[in-house]
């Protein structure tokens, strides 16, 4: 899966968390297991499916295996802190006519961009 995709995915997830997080302040209620599909279906979309020989010995299975999640992990790991990092660098500012769904709006927007091939200003804008 792309980077782009990938970052896409975890600004859904991050939007949808925020969403979830407001209705259950209004008591709105909802799906208690939402969050935690959503986090499922991006884990089984981003990690490989690894083909491992049966003559593979241990070692070499381990060597597979990490070779292949590791690279899945790390655009996780990368999507996760760029979308922290921008909603960080907003709240540090104390810019409080940005919220946080505005920011990761234009997060999704740059992450279009870089899947259309399109370069985009590095960082996140103040909206």
């Amino acid at each position: 899966m792309e980077q782009s995709e990938v970052l896409k995915r975890v600004i859904g997830i991050l939007t949808e968390a925020g969403e979830m997080q407001r209705h259950a302040e209004e008591d709105a209620g909802g799906d208690p297991d939402a969050g935690e599909n959503m986090v499922t279906t991006l884990l089984n979309e981003t990690m490989p499916h690894i083909a491992i020989p049966s003559d593979a010995t241990v070692e070499e299975m381990a060597a597979l295996v990490g070779r292949e999640v590791g690279g899945a992990v790390e655009q996780l790991v990368g999507a996760f802190t760029l979308a922290f990092i921008a909603l960080a660098q907003i709240h540090d500012t104390g810019q409080e006519d940005v919220t946080s769904a505005d920011v990761l709006q234009d997060l999704a927007l740059r992450a279009e961009e870089l899947s259309s091939g399109e370069e985009g200003p590095e960082g996140p804008s103040p909206a």
